[in-house]
């Protein structure tokens, strides 16, 4: 796939080159036009010279100097040229220019109107032409309708306009580079900051460095932040993965033990069998722990909040048909608005353990609410009317394999478990004596 930088680039060029293809275009057809009005001057400063030239005779001849006031009228094949017919087309004068050349003419025009024209010769040679009509009044004599014809070849013109165009499109295309040199030095300027964010990701795959640094522009600190926290996520997955493996096998050594020394000692068999059943309990409820712990996803990041007033209902519905015979009220007092920014089977795990405790021990009402703190963040409380938690032991509940009441069934795992969840999330799980329910 094509580089970001690439890209950038080249749709800036294209934009560049479409920008300055069309401003070209527009100063070309401006100086067209331009140089097209001069011509058009031109040739009728032309003919007003000629009119004012011109001369009636009292034989009522037109006639006009030998010694005209521009020289091109009187060079052979100089490019400009001119006649004089009277009303009837016959021609009055014409000058030396035409010598030999059969020259066009701008057809003529109402009395006192200029008509400029675009005009091609033989050979398609094209020509500018202008014609201007006048009626001419001598004393008596009856007025007389002439037509002063001015035409000049485009060649001259045709070198303007080219010129023009080679030095136009020469300077276009200067600036179109250096402003390709420049934009591409812009663009790789600007996009320094995403190259130095790859570059330090394939040093962290390396392992040449922990994390990324805050050297880097505002718009990318989100970015960043978001990464960091979802490398530190990684590493503490994988810590969290090897420290339950050790303490699985480590946990696992005294059961078998046992199991091994009952087998060595020549034990009867239903000693046996009760020691074996004992340990192979102990040894699930190890194995139950540690994978629970394994399984906890810890902060997400990226992830999208759970919601969790319906998880708090899917779980208080479950209990509710658990502890049927117990008619336990539950009141729910969460808004739709809070969410957990975590994985939602940790969420199960934790609220379903915490939940499951309130339904045993209390005695009809259980009270869960949340909010959020600003210095503490996600505040979750479940409260029962049970006879609650003696302050010397909340300390000791939160282990693994200690049960407040030995008569009540159980494995003694379900807080600790939570315990380990919410630690991974930065959190804690904290008994106290209910303010609400008492």
């Amino acid at each position: 796939m094509m580089s970001l930088n690439r890209r950038l680039l080249l749709a800036a060029s294209v934009v560049l080159v479409v920008f300055l293809g069309l401003t070209g275009f527009v100063l070309d057809r401006a100086f067209r036009a331009s140089a097209q009005t001069a011509e058009r001057d031109r040739l009728q400063g032309h003919v007003y010279a000629l009119l004012a030239a011109a001369e009636m005779q009292e034989d009522g001849v037109l006639r006009l100097p030998r010694a005209l006031p521009e020289a091109r009228f009187s060079t052979p094949n100089s490019g400009l040229y001119a006649r004089i017919v009277d009303a009837q087309g016959q021609e009055v004068w014409e000058s030396g220019s035409m010598l030999g050349l059969q020259v066009p003419f701008a057809r003529p025009a109402a009395p006192g109107v200029a008509d400029f024209q675009r005009l091609q010769g033989a050979g398609g040679q094209p020509y500018y032409g202008v014609s201007f009509t006048v009626v001419w009044e001598a004393g008596h004599a009856k007025p007389a309708r002439y037509v002063f014809q001015v035409t000049e070849n485009l060649d001259s013109f045709l070198d303007q306009v080219s010129r023009f165009r080679r030095s136009l499109w020469g300077w276009l295309a200067g600036v179109a580079l250096v402003l390709l040199a420049v934009q591409g030095s812009i663009l790789r300027w600007g996009l320094g900051p995403l190259r130095r964010v790859a570059t330090d990701l394939d040093e962290i795959k390396r392992g040449e460095r922990a994390r990324l640094d805050d050297r880097y522009p505002r718009e990318l600190q989100g970015l960043t932040q978001s990464l960091n926290a979802f490398i530190a996520s990684e590493r503490s997955q994988r810590d969290r993965y090897r420290n339950t493996l050790g303490d699985l096998a480590h946990s696992l050594k005294t059961p078998l033990a046992v199991v091994r020394g009952a087998l060595e000692e020549s034990t009867p068999p239903a000693a046996l069998r009760a020691a074996v059943a004992e340990q192979v309990e102990r040894m699930r409820q190890i194995v139950d722990y540690q994978l629970q712990r394994a399984a906890t996803s810890g902060r997400t990041t990226l992830a999208k909040p759970v919601a969790l007033r319906p998880t708090v209902q899917r779980l208080t519905v479950s209990l509710d048909k658990v502890y049927a015979d117990r008619g336990i009220q539950c009141e729910i007092v969460i808004d739709d608005a809070v969410g957990f920014a975590g994985d939602q089977g940790d969420l199960m795990e934790a609220l379903g353990n915490v939940l499951d405790n309130a339904y045993k021990w209390a005695r009809g009402r259980v009270y869960v609410s949340a909010s959020r703190d600003t210095a503490a963040g996600l505040v979750v409380k479940v409260e029962d009317d049970g006879p609650g938690v003696p302050a010397a032991q909340r300390t000791a509940v939160l282990q693994r394999g200690v049960r407040a009441d030995e008569a009540v069934s159980g494995q003694g795992i379900g807080l600790a478990v939570v315990q380990d969840i919410l630690r991974a999330y930065g959190g804690s799980l904290e008994l106290e004596t209910s303010e609400r329910l008492g």
